[in-house]
Parts: structure tokens; C-alpha cells; sequence
């Protein structure tokens, strides 16, 4: 089992960096062996001297237990590529990090994920794009990724939440601060409704080289990587590369041809970025399932004392928590927990993001599997 407290330690060595944890990890076993190491082992372990004199200089700094105390006070939680939580695909890039801190809730349906960036100054239709599209991926059960940035980044979010989706935001320095300022209240939204994640510890500071670096998480978590309106110089442009290297698919929105913000969104579609134009576009490309817009249903007139059909009663088409369900229902959370659970496989609800429910009317097509 995973002692995360001294991976939370040793991340804080500089450029102690995936493939020099792998290498601790191939010589010592785990990371605690790693940490009391001398230094004559952390060099026979595949470390450069200054490396190793590093990390056993931190030894005198600080401690595994008080390193993990601080992240947890800060409300940070934290997991290693070994640990369930980790996202399973962010496992397969090059270049995973060792250790990734987290606010809010990693969960098994984020793999169904698509990164959502683009230009931080927008025009009014790269705005509604950005939104509409978002806006149809959340209701089709599909969590958005982005950068919490100015712009693109936070269209994107805010029109995920506002549907009643799910998204994650990946940031480029420690969770104890966010960047933007303004989007600190985003950002608390985004924890409640999913999480923001970075790859660097608290009271790391963003710079111009955190943002290249961050973009390839975001890729990485994704299935593909959605570009709204970007020009040449964007930054949006590290994503699209990170995504190239990975394997993923790029999706564009086309723009006007005199447009300097479509110009790179134009010229990626030339040289085989997929065309999106509607969300069907992507979800056949991805071969996702789509689920059909949730509509309001009217309430059952009888439900002859089943249980089932009173608390489905109870559902609309307004994202609701399980615990305020249990409370209007004044049943066990295991009785609701249970009941949810069989009404969504008869499709007759369905959980749109961290324990919130919705009722439906129909699914739609099937796109794929």
C-alpha cells in the first residue's frame, strides 16, 4: 500500500521528476526507503549529485508527516499514479506527474472527458460557441476539462456548471492559490461540482513555464482536446501538440478566414483537426453514447405505495443532490442511495455530476458504445 506522505515529500525536490521517481521506485521498493536514503545510494539509485544532495538537504527542512498535514489543512488531497483516484488515463502519457493534488472529486466517469480551451479574448462568437457546445457535451453526460483561465477556459466551465455538468479545472501552480484572482469563486464552484487539479505542491507560483507543461495534463486527462477560437500565438496551441503526442483527438471550431483568432483553429482543421459544427460531431468521432437533454416529466398521479415511483416523483429536471433527496424523501440514505441506482437503469434518471440526479424522458441515439 501507498504511503503518500512521502510521495507528498519528495515531489517538493527539484526537478525530481517522473522518470527520476521511477527510478527511486525500481531501486528502493517505495518511496520511504527513497526518503532515508544516504546519499550514496540515491546516486546508485540513478540520481545526479545534486539531485540527491537536494533531497537529503530537504531531510533537514521538513518531514513526510508534517509535508502531508500541510496540504491537508490547505483542504488539498493527494494521490500517486499507483492510487484508484489517479486519472486512469493521464496513467498512459509520457511524462505523468508522480503526484497530483486535488480539491474536490476525482471519479471513475471522468473518463469520459473532453478538454475545452481556446484565445483568453474571445470574440462574441467564439463565446457562444464555446458555450452552446459545452453546454450540449455536460447534458450528454460528458465531463469538461480546461484551465480555469480567462476566456475559452472559463466559458467553458461556467456553461458545464450551469447545465448541471461536471468539470475539472487543471491549474499551473499550487491549489492554495488560483489564477485568475477572479476566478476564485468559479473555482469553488468547480470543487463542488467536480475538482480542480494541479501537479504542483502548495505555495508554488505560476510561470511562464508551468502553463506549457500544465496544458499536457489537460490533454491528458481527455479523450480529445476541443479548440474555440485561437490565434497563432495562443496558448492553446501547447494543448493541441501535448494532445498530438498523446494520441488524442483534436477537434476545431472553424472560424472566419479574417479572423486572427481563428487562425489557428483554420489552419489545424487544413491539416486534419476534426471540423465541429454540432456536438454530433464529436461524440461519433469519440464514439460516445449520447443521452438526450433531461426534461421535465410530469409527476406520477399514482404511485400505488411503491417506493420507487414516490421518490422518482420527487425528481425534475433540476440537478439534485442525493442528501437533499434523502431529506425531502425522510428515508434512509441507503434506501435512496439503492432506489436511484435501480431507477437509473431502467433510464428513468440519471446522476449528472457528484451525487446529483435528474429525471428523464427518453435517451436518444445511440452513437456508439
Amino acid at each position: 500500500m501507498v504511503d503518500i506522505k512521502y510521495w507528498a515529500v519528495l515531489n517538493l525536490v527539484p526537478r525530481l521528476g517522473s522518470v527520476r521517481f521511477r527510478k527511486l521506485e525500481a531501486y528502493f521498493g517505495d518511496m520511504e526507503k527513497a526518503w532515508q536514503a544516504s546519499l550514496g545510494e540515491l546516486k546508485a539509485a540513478g540520481l545526479d549529485d545534486r539531485t540527491a544532495r537536494d533531497l537529503i538537504t530537504l531531510r533537514s527542512k521538513t518531514t513526510p508527516e508534517s509535508e502531508l498535514d500541510r496540504n491537508l489543512r490547505a483542504g488539498i488531497n493527494l494521490v500517486c499514479w499507483h492510487d484508484d483516484d489517479y486519472p486512469a488515463r493521464l496513467k498512459e502519457i509520457a511524462d505523468p506527474p508522480p503526484v497530483l493534488y486535488f480539491k474536490g472529486t476525482l471519479l471513475p466517469s471522468d473518463e469520459r472527458s473532453l478538454a475545452v480551451v481556446g484565445t483568453r479574448g474571445p470574440t462574441s462568437y467564439g463565446r457562444e460557441a464555446a458555450a452552446g457546445l459545452t453546454a450540449e457535451l455536460a447534458h450528454n453526460g460528458i465531463v469538461i476539462v480546461s484551465g480555469l483561465a480567462r476566456g475559452i477556459d472559463g466559458v467553458a466551465h461556467r456553461a458545464a456548471l450551469e447545465s448541471g455538468g461536471r468539470t475539472i479545472g487543471v491549474l499551473a501552480n499550487g491549489l492554495d492559490m488560483i489564477y485568475p484572482r477572479e476566478h476564485t469563486n468559479l473555482a469553488q464552484q468547480i470543487v463542488d461540482r467536480g475538482a480542480i487539479v494541479s501537479e504542483y505542491p502548495p505555495g508554488v507560483r505560476p510561470d511562464s513555464r508551468s502553463f506549457p507543461r500544465r496544458n499536457r495534463l489537460i490533454s491528458g486527462i481527455s479523450l480529445g482536446s476541443l479548440v474555440v477560437e485561437a490565434g497563432e500565438g495562443s496558448g492553446a496551441r501547447w494543448t493541441v501538440y501535448h494532445a498530438l503526442e498523446q494520441n488524442r483527438e483534436v477537434f476545431c471550431v472553424p472560424g472566419s478566414i479574417y479572423s486572427p483568432m481563428s487562425r489557428l483553429t483554420n489552419r489545424l482543421i487544413q491539416e486534419g483537426a476534426k471540423l465541429v459544427s454540432n456536438v454530433t460531431d464529436i461524440l461519433e468521432e469519440l464514439n460516445l453514447t449520447a443521452v438526450a437533454r433531461q426534461v421535465q416529466l410530469p409527476l406520477p398521479e399514482d404511485t400505488d405505495g411503491d417506493p420507487e415511483s414516490a421518490l422518482l416523483g420527487l425528481l425534475n429536471d433540476d440537478p439534485q443532490h442525493i442528501d437533499d433527496i434523502r431529506r425531502i424523501a425522510d428515508i434512509p440514505i441507503t434506501s435512496v442511495s439503492s432506489m436511484l441506482t435501480m431507477l437509473e437503469l431502467k433510464g428513468l434518471v440519471r446522476q449528472v455530476g457528484c451525487m446529483h440526479y435528474v429525471r428523464l424522458r427518453e435517451v436518444s441515439q445511440v452513437y456508439g458504445n
